[in-house]
C-alpha cells in the first residue's frame, strides 16, 4: 500500500462540517490500496464537539497527535461566547459589531496570520520533517482552512523532496467573511502573499468548487481537480418515518442573516393567509445559529412555529433530515457564488423535497437541477418561494410530498475518495 499523511486540524471529536470531508476520505482510502496516517493537534479548541464521530474512526487507524498553543483559550477569558461565535464562523456585520467582537477581530486578523493555529506551523515541520524521513512516506495532504495547516505543508515541500496535495475545503481570501476581519493593508497582502505562495508551490490542488478552482487558476498553474463533499451511507429504521407537521428544517448555522428577508416574509404571509399551513407548519433549526435569527424570528412573529434544536449529534441529524417534510439550504452572502455546503449532498441523500435560497449563478442551482432534487432561488423571488412553498405544503396534506433524487451515486463518498485516490497513485 502507498502511505499518505494527512495533516488536519479538525478530527473527531471535533463536530461541524469541517471534520466529515477526510474523515470519510479516511475511511474509503485502504479500499483504494492507499494507507492514510492522519496528523493532528493533541489538545485542540473545537467550538463543537461531536464525540459520536469517535465511533467511526478505525481503531487500525495510525494518528499521530502534537501539541499546539491555542490563543482562542486566552481569548476565552475575555468573552467564551464572542470566541465560540467567532471561531465557529459566526461574525456580524461590522456595523453590529460589539467592541469585544471588534477587538477580537482586530487582533485575529493583523496579528494571526492566516489564523489563531499559526503557533502549530514551526514544532509541526519540525516533528514532521522526521517522521516522514524515518517512515518513508512521500505524499502528504494539507486541507484548510484553518489555512496555517497549507503552511506547514509548504515547510515540509522546501525541506523534503514530496509530493504535496493541498485541499481547501472553502477559499481563503475569497471567503465571506475575510473582509469582516478588520484587516489592515498590511496584513491583507500578506494573507495574499501566503495564498498565493502555497497554490503555487503545492504540487496538486484540490477544490470543493469550480467557482473557487476558476478563482485559484488566476493564480497558479498547478494542476486544481473539484473534489466535492458527498454523502455516506445511511442504514433506514423505523424512526425515519416522516414527521406529522409540515416542517421545513434547516440543518447547519446561519452565519449571517442578511439576504433572507423574503423568507421570513413568505412565511408570515402563508401563516397569515392559510389556517390549514398555521395549524401545521413547523421551523426547526439544527445547529449553532446566530443569536440575530431568534430575534429576527421574533420580529416577524415566527418565533412560536419555531423548534431550536441547537446542535445535535451527527446520527441525530441525519435521523432529522429523513423525517423533515421540506429541507431548506441558505447561503446568504453574495460574494461568493461558489460556496457549495456540505449539507447539500446529505439532504440529495435523504430524499426529501430542498428548498434552496442563495446567490444568482449559485453552483448549488447547477446541482439541485441535474439530480431532481426540489428548487432554488435567489433572495429577491418571493413569488417564486411561495409558490413553491404552497405547492409543497398542498402535496404534504395529500400525503405525496416527495422527491425522486436521480444521478446522487457521483456523491458518494466511496466514489469521491476513488477520485482523490487516483490523484495520489498517479504522482
Amino acid at each position: 500500500m502507498k502511505k499518505t499523511l494527512i495533516i488536519t486540524y479538525y478530527w473527531p471529536p471535533a463536530g461541524g462540517p469541517g471534520v466529515h470531508r477526510w474523515l470519510k476520505f479516511v475511511k474509503y482510502l485502504p479500499d483504494f490500496q492507499i494507507e492514510p496516517i492522519v496528523y493532528i493537534p493533541k489538545n485542540p479548541t473545537y467550538p463543537i464537539e461531536d464525540k459520536s464521530l469517535l465511533e467511526e474512526v478505525s481503531p487500525d487507524l495510525k494518528i499521530i497527535k502534537k501539541p499546539i498553543f491555542e490563543p482562542y483559550k486566552l481569548a476565552n477569558l475575555l468573552s467564551k461566547k464572542k470566541t465560540n461565535q467567532f471561531s465557529s464562523g459566526i461574525i456580524n456585520p461590522q456595523k453590529e459589531q460589539t467592541f469585544t467582537q471588534k477587538t477580537l477581530l482586530g487582533i485575529r486578523g493583523n496579528i494571526f496570520i492566516p489564523d489563531a493555529r499559526k503557533f502549530w506551523i514551526n514544532p509541526s515541520v519540525k516533528f514532521l520533517h522526521e517522521y516522514l524521513k524515518e517512515n518513508k512516506i512521500d505524499t502528504i495532504i494539507t486541507t484548510g482552512p484553518p489555512h496555517s495547516v497549507h503552511l506547514i505543508g509548504l515547510k515540509l515541500k522546501q525541506k523534503l523532496n514530496l509530493k504535496w496535495i493541498a485541499d481547501f475545503r472553502d477559499p481563503w481570501t475569497k471567503m465571506w467573511y475575510f473582509d469582516q476581519l478588520r484587516l489592515k493593508d498590511f496584513a491583507k497582502k500578506k494573507h495574499e502573499k501566503l495564498e498565493k505562495k502555497v497554490l503555487q508551490n503545492a504540487d496538486y490542488i484540490i477544490t470543493t468548487t469550480e467557482n473557487v478552482k476558476n478563482e485559484f487558476a488566476k493564480l497558479t498553474s498547478k494542476p486544481i481537480k473539484v473534489i466535492t463533499n458527498g454523502f455516506d451511507d445511511h442504514i433506514n429504521s423505523s424512526s425515519d418515518l416522516l414527521d406529522k407537521k409540515f416542517t421545513i428544517s434547516h440543518i447547519g448555522s446561519f452565519f449571517s442573516i442578511e439576504n433572507l428577508a423574503v423568507l421570513w416574509e413568505v412565511l408570515a404571509e402563508l401563516i397569515n393567509e392559510n389556517q390549514d399551513f398555521k395549524n401545521s407548519f413547523q421551523l426547526n433549526l439544527i445547529g449553532k445559529n446566530n443569536p440575530e435569527l431568534l430575534e429576527k424570528l421574533k420580529e416577524k412573529n415566527l418565533i412560536n412555529f419555531t423548534k431550536n434544536y441547537g446542535y445535535l449529534p451527527h446520527k441525530k441529524v441525519l435521523e432529522k433530515q429523513r423525517k423533515s417534510q421540506v429541507l431548506l439550504l441558505q447561503y446568504t452572502n453574495e460574494k461568493i457564488k461558489g460556496i457549495i455546503p456540505g449539507k447539500l449532498f446529505e439532504y440529495l441523500n435523504a430524499k426529501r423535497p430542498i428548498l434552496a435560497i442563495g446567490p444568482k449563478d449559485w453552483e448549488v442551482k447547477k446541482i439541485i437541477e441535474k439530480t431532481n432534487s426540489g428548487f432554488c432561488f435567489s433572495f429577491q423571488d418571493k413569488k417564486e418561494i411561495k409558490a413553491v412553498l404552497l405547492k409543497y405544503f398542498h402535496d404534504f396534506q395529500q400525503k405525496k410530498l416527495k422527491v425522486n433524487s436521480e444521478n446522487i451515486q457521483q456523491y458518494h463518498r466511496k466514489n469521491l475518495t476513488k477520485k482523490l485516490s487516483k490523484i495520489i497513485k498517479d504522482f
